[in-house]
Protein backbone atom coordinates (compact mmCIF):
# COMPACT_ATOMS: atom_id res chain seq x y z
CA UNK A 1 0.00 0.00 0.00
CA UNK A 2 1.08 3.38 -0.39
CA UNK A 3 0.18 6.51 1.91
CA UNK A 4 1.40 10.09 0.62
CA UNK A 5 1.30 13.61 2.33
CA UNK A 6 3.02 16.74 4.09
CA UNK A 7 4.51 17.27 7.69
CA UNK A 8 5.82 20.29 9.55
CA UNK A 9 8.69 19.24 11.72
CA UNK A 10 10.13 21.57 14.76
CA UNK A 11 13.46 20.37 15.68
CA UNK A 12 14.61 21.83 19.36
CA UNK A 13 18.96 21.37 19.88
CA UNK A 14 19.51 19.76 23.23
CA UNK A 15 22.53 18.86 25.16
CA UNK A 16 25.08 16.38 23.76
CA UNK A 17 25.21 13.35 26.04
CA UNK A 18 29.07 14.35 26.02
CA UNK A 19 30.32 17.61 25.45
CA UNK A 20 33.65 15.86 23.82
CA UNK A 21 31.65 13.46 21.24
CA UNK A 22 31.51 16.21 19.05
CA UNK A 23 27.61 14.99 18.54
CA UNK A 24 24.66 16.91 18.32
CA UNK A 25 21.32 16.20 19.75
CA UNK A 26 17.82 17.48 18.90
CA UNK A 27 14.66 16.82 19.68
CA UNK A 28 12.04 16.27 16.80
CA UNK A 29 8.13 17.04 16.92
CA UNK A 30 6.31 16.31 13.76
CA UNK A 31 2.67 16.65 12.44
CA UNK A 32 1.74 14.26 9.62
CA UNK A 33 -0.99 15.46 7.59
CA UNK A 34 -2.63 13.64 4.00
CA UNK A 35 -2.98 9.31 4.39
CA UNK A 36 -1.25 9.43 7.48
CA UNK A 37 -2.78 12.06 10.14
CA UNK A 38 -0.65 11.86 13.00
CA UNK A 39 1.95 13.20 15.48
CA UNK A 40 5.31 12.18 16.44
CA UNK A 41 8.31 12.61 19.04
CA UNK A 42 11.22 11.58 18.75
CA UNK A 43 15.22 12.31 19.07
CA UNK A 44 18.42 12.52 16.96
CA UNK A 45 21.93 12.25 16.91
CA UNK A 46 23.96 13.83 14.26
CA UNK A 47 28.02 14.25 13.03
CA UNK A 48 29.38 16.87 10.45
CA UNK A 49 32.50 16.46 9.59
CA UNK A 50 34.87 19.22 8.94
CA UNK A 51 34.81 18.39 4.86
CA UNK A 52 32.12 20.41 3.61
CA UNK A 53 28.52 18.14 2.66
CA UNK A 54 29.70 15.15 4.74
CA UNK A 55 27.46 14.51 7.52
CA UNK A 56 25.32 12.07 9.26
CA UNK A 57 22.01 11.16 11.53
CA UNK A 58 20.39 8.50 13.26
CA UNK A 59 16.84 9.06 14.75
CA UNK A 60 14.08 7.26 16.30
CA UNK A 61 11.06 8.98 16.36
CA UNK A 62 7.65 6.71 17.97
CA UNK A 63 3.97 7.76 15.46
CA UNK A 64 1.02 7.91 16.68
CA UNK A 65 -2.70 8.68 14.81
CA UNK A 66 -4.49 6.77 11.99
CA UNK A 67 -3.13 5.70 8.70
CA UNK A 68 -5.50 5.60 6.10
CA UNK A 69 -7.98 5.50 8.96
CA UNK A 70 -6.75 2.57 11.12
CA UNK A 71 -5.75 4.05 14.18
CA UNK A 72 -2.66 3.40 16.22
CA UNK A 73 1.32 4.32 17.08
CA UNK A 74 4.57 2.45 15.28
CA UNK A 75 7.99 3.91 15.66
CA UNK A 76 10.43 5.15 12.35
CA UNK A 77 14.11 4.63 12.60
CA UNK A 78 15.98 6.95 10.17
CA UNK A 79 19.41 6.05 9.25
CA UNK A 80 21.17 9.16 7.07
CA UNK A 81 24.64 10.09 5.65
CA UNK A 82 25.75 12.96 3.00
CA UNK A 83 29.14 12.30 1.29
CA UNK A 84 30.65 15.15 -0.04
CA UNK A 85 26.77 16.34 -0.79
CA UNK A 86 25.22 12.91 -2.20
CA UNK A 87 22.45 11.99 0.13
CA UNK A 88 21.44 8.40 1.43
CA UNK A 89 18.20 8.14 3.65
CA UNK A 90 16.29 5.11 5.26
CA UNK A 91 13.66 5.68 6.89
CA UNK A 92 11.99 2.22 8.23
CA UNK A 93 9.45 0.69 10.51
CA UNK A 94 10.82 -0.67 13.30
CA UNK A 95 10.25 -4.24 13.44
CA UNK A 96 6.58 -5.27 15.62
CA UNK A 97 6.50 -1.65 16.79
CA UNK A 98 2.73 -1.14 15.85
CA UNK A 99 -0.15 -0.68 17.64
CA UNK A 100 -3.61 -1.54 17.70
CA UNK A 101 -4.92 -1.02 14.15
CA UNK A 102 -1.53 -1.12 13.21
CA UNK A 103 -0.01 -3.97 14.43
CA UNK A 104 2.20 -6.16 12.11
CA UNK A 105 2.90 -2.38 10.05
CA UNK A 106 6.02 -2.89 7.86
CA UNK A 107 7.40 -0.29 5.22
CA UNK A 108 9.91 2.02 4.20
CA UNK A 109 8.87 6.04 4.58
CA UNK A 110 10.79 8.76 1.97
CA UNK A 111 10.68 12.82 2.76
CA UNK A 112 10.88 14.69 -0.09
CA UNK A 113 11.81 18.64 0.97
CA UNK A 114 10.97 20.98 -1.79
CA UNK A 115 12.68 24.20 -2.98
CA UNK A 116 10.96 26.55 -0.67
CA UNK A 117 11.49 24.41 2.32
CA UNK A 118 8.09 22.38 2.44
CA UNK A 119 8.07 18.34 3.76
CA UNK A 120 6.23 15.66 1.86
CA UNK A 121 6.15 12.14 2.66
CA UNK A 122 5.69 9.10 0.32
CA UNK A 123 4.85 5.61 2.63
CA UNK A 124 4.97 2.60 1.73
CA UNK A 125 3.75 -0.13 4.40
CA UNK A 126 2.55 -3.19 4.45
CA UNK A 127 -0.30 -5.02 6.72
CA UNK A 128 -1.64 -8.52 7.53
Amino acid sequence: MHASGTFTVKLEPQPPASADSGLGRMSIDKRFSGDLEAHSLGEMLSFRSVVDGSAGYVAMERVAGALHGRRGAFVLQHSGTMDRGTATLVVAVVPDSGTDELTGLAGTLAIHIDAQGGHSYAFDYTLP
